[in-house]
């Protein structure tokens, strides 16, 4: 059977071409042909339509209504976090798209799991990066020893590692990574668009196939996006990101895409000398136990996972032309909103003054539900006041100063009062019903955000300096 012939598509008009141009021959676009593969023909023409007249052509869908339900069985990847961010754990003949920053971890999480897996399943981890002999020193310092099916094969090219796949058919494949590996049928260079597509895609029909769980690493830009074609988001069944400061010791790992299970799941880890561990109480790493002017806490919701974290805010007199505004962990254009709302609604002249906003440990938070929190550090700041000890904020702001609910607010308080605090700001109309009785956290409802600071601040914050 002829093998199949390379072509270069133009991305913007579908115009075809034997070789590579700059700028297409058709459209004129500069840098939009990209090589792909086309289809073998043996000669044969297609089928042709049959006659109405004749007998109808077999079935060959099915309703939807007769199909059997079968149990959907998960495998465990022996992390809990792991498996919390897959929706339960790997689902066979699925595919699993990890992506982060040079250096964050990946292979790392990738291969203690491999380690995990393969005491009771089949694993072969292809590395297309690294030797056999790198692999196996980073293997002996995660791993405990014992007895496993992990296999290890140190190859790039695609037709060798589909062969493997094939031979062994093991129920678990990691591939570190898509963007190392290249199809001899295709001139271009490994993790160029037209490579990371058909290499994708060849994998996708083998995992189909023969159910293998496959988890491929991804490369990022310099911009944070994964590299390759926007294909390979789609292609694959789940597409998880591994977050965090580099120079840090914790880890975030979030799925993006998830069609087993929730999206925005979060996973956290520390990175140890042994590898990554799983962090059991995850407030721990965005709380601190000093109080001081400008701190207020809140409840923020990543999936199903309620975290309790720290804001920090400095307001200073600026030195400026136009204030500055710097934010970490939250969007600048949310601060300037609620910047905006204090000093409309307050009358607080904060346009004078800097204003400084981080998230305690390098979280990202980006629900409005951290509105108020940000109001009350904001004004403790600029009042110099300090928030009652055991007090959390939860509420979303709205640009008439006035308080609106939030979602998963019962996870929220449950979570708070699951770690000692007493006092709990919330919108009024939330519909708590019996809640508070049931928790050992007093509820403060208020309709506006001068109402709630003042619940939560005292009268302090009306005084005027």
């Amino acid at each position: 059977m002829p093998k199949p012939a390379a072509v270069f598509v133009c991305q913007s008009c579908g115009a075809k071409a034997r070789q590579f141009f700059g700028r297409c021959p058709e459209c004129g676009s500069w840098n939009s042909l990209v090589e792909q593969l086309q289809p073998a023909t043996d000669g044969r023409r297609r089928r042709e339509t049959p006659d109405p007249a004749q007998a109808p052509a077999a079935r060959r869908s099915t309703a939807m209504a007769s199909l059997d339900d079968q149990p959907l069985q998960r495998l465990q990847t022996g992390s809990e976090e792991f498996d919390r961010v897959l929706g339960g754990g790997l689902v066979p003949g699925s595919l699993v798209l990890v992506g982060g920053d040079p250096g964050i971890g990946k292979s790392t999480l990738l291969l203690q799991s491999a380690s995990a897996m393969a005491h009771h399943s089949s694993v072969l981890y292809v590395s297309a990066e690294e030797s056999a002999q790198q692999v196996k020193l980073r293997w002996q310092r995660l791993s405990e020893t014992g007895e496993s099916d992990l296999q290890l094969l140190a190859e790039t090219d695609l037709e060798l590692v589909l062969e493997e796949l094939e031979a062994l058919r093991p129920d678990v494949a990691i591939i570190d990574s898509i963007q190392a590996l290249h199809d001899a049928n295709l001139t271009s260079a490994p993790g160029s668009v037209g490579q990371v597509r058909e290499c994708a895609a060849a994998l996708q029909r083998l995992a189909k196939r023969q159910t293998t769980a496959l988890m491929l690493v991804g490369h990022v830009t310099k911009e944070g996006m994964l590299a390759g074609p926007k294909v390979l988001e789609h292609l694959v069944d789940a597409v998880l990101t591994f977050e965090g400061d580099r120079f840090a010791s914790h880890r975030l790992l979030r799925a993006v895409k998830n069609r087993f299970g929730a999206t925005h799941e979060l996973g956290l880890f520390e990175m140890q000398a042994q590898g990554l561990a799983e962090v059991g109480n995850p407030s721990e790493l965005f709380l601190s136990d000093a109080r001081a002017s400008g701190v207020a806490t809140i409840v923020a919701c990543e999936g199903t996972r309620s975290l309790v974290v720290d804001l920090q805010a400095l307001v200073n007199v600026t030195s400026y032309a136009s204030p500055r505004r710097t934010a970490t962990g939250i969007g600048t254009n949310r601060l300037h909103q609620i910047l905006a709302v204090l000093e409309k609604h307050m009358g607080l002249p904060l346009s004078r003054f800097d204003c400084y906003l981080a998230v305690a440990g390098g979280l990202e938070v980006e629900e409005p539900a951290a509105d108020l929190g940000v109001a009350a550090a904001v004004v403790a700041s600029f009042r110099d006041l300090t928030l009652p000890a055991g007090t959390v904020l939860i509420g979303e702001l709205g640009l008439g100063g006035q308080l609106r609910p939030v979602g998963q607010l019962e996870l929220r308080l449950q979570e708070a009062a699951r770690l000692g605090f007493q006092r709990a700001v919330v919108p009024r109309g939330s519909g708590l019903g019996g809640l508070a009785a049931g928790l050992d956290l007093a509820l403060l409802e208020a309709e506006s955000v001068t109402e709630a600071l003042v619940l939560a601040l005292g009268d302090a914050v009306n005084d005027q300096k």
